[in-house]
């Protein structure tokens, strides 16, 4: 397989489309013949990684780069950055606001599902500038 790179922008706090970007990827990977535990897994962590830029995020981006190998989900946005990335590498814990929990999200299990579902994970975020998120799998 040649090398593939797509890029999809997530809104902000845009509830309705929620969940629209890793359907995208689920759907590019399955036309591409990708097995299905693979897809599982790849879904999971860029529907995680979608909702944490929706809930806590500026406007982001997501960018799916495919190559013989390996798989690279990037997700930046322009948010508040996270504080403490080993603490919120924590199941449960959260910082999502009571607009995104009285709609069911915001369990804290984002970030730890990503871990589990994933070859690699790089998270590099400050105060005030914004995340940056690489996730990784071996194809």
């Amino acid at each position: 397989m040649a090398h593939l790179t797509k890029n999809y922008p997530i809104k902000a706090r845009d509830y309705l489309r929620a969940g629209e970007v890793s359907m995208q990827v689920q759907g590019l990977m399955k036309n591409i013949g990708f097995a299905p535990e693979m897809i599982r897994r790849v879904s999971i962590c860029a529907y995680e990684a979608e909702m944490n830029v929706v809930m806590h995020g500026g406007d982001g981006q997501m960018t799916v780069e495919i190559n013989t190998d390996e798989i690279i989900l990037e997700v930046k946005d322009g948010g508040p950055g996270i504080e403490d990335i080993s603490l919120a590498l924590q199941e449960g814990y959260s910082t999502a606001s009571e607009e995104a929990r009285e709609m069911g999200f915001g369990a804290g299990m984002g970030l730890p599902n990503i871990q589990k579902n994933s070859d690699s994970l790089e998270i590099v975020s400050e105060k005030g500038k914004g995340t940056e998120v690489k996730i990784g799998f071996r194809a």
